[in-house]
């Protein structure tokens, strides 16, 4: 973990709403269950078509904000298909709080 690195990806509105979208991606893409394929749905994971949609910007810039946030640590993916799915990196997100509680 390396925490300018996690502090660059959440120094941005949107990727800060991603990440707190994706703590509760039942309530905040309620729609996604209904298409998960079953390996996806057992590990968990909004697909960027849906995360786009919410967030109200572009493919590209969606895609560049999760590329940061994976790079970081924060996030996880899978891809199934030509879909890929992301996830909060729970470890990551648990070791940044360690160190703004001990560090910082």
């Amino acid at each position: 973990m390396e925490p300018i690195d996690i502090f660059k990806a959440l120094s941005n509105e949107t990727r800060l709403n991603i990440l707190q979208w994706l703590k509760e991606p039942e309530k905040h893409f309620p729609k996604q269950g209904a298409h998960l394929p079953k390996e996806v749905n057992r590990q968990g994971g909004v697909c960027v078509g849906d995360i786009q949609e919410k967030a109200g910007a572009s493919q590209s810039t969606v895609s560049h904000y999760l590329h940061l946030m994976q790079r970081a640590g924060l996030l996880e993916s899978v891809r199934y298909g030509q879909w890929t799915y992301y996830r909060r990196n729970e470890e990551t997100i648990r070791q940044f709080a360690d160190y703004l509680r001990e560090e910082i």
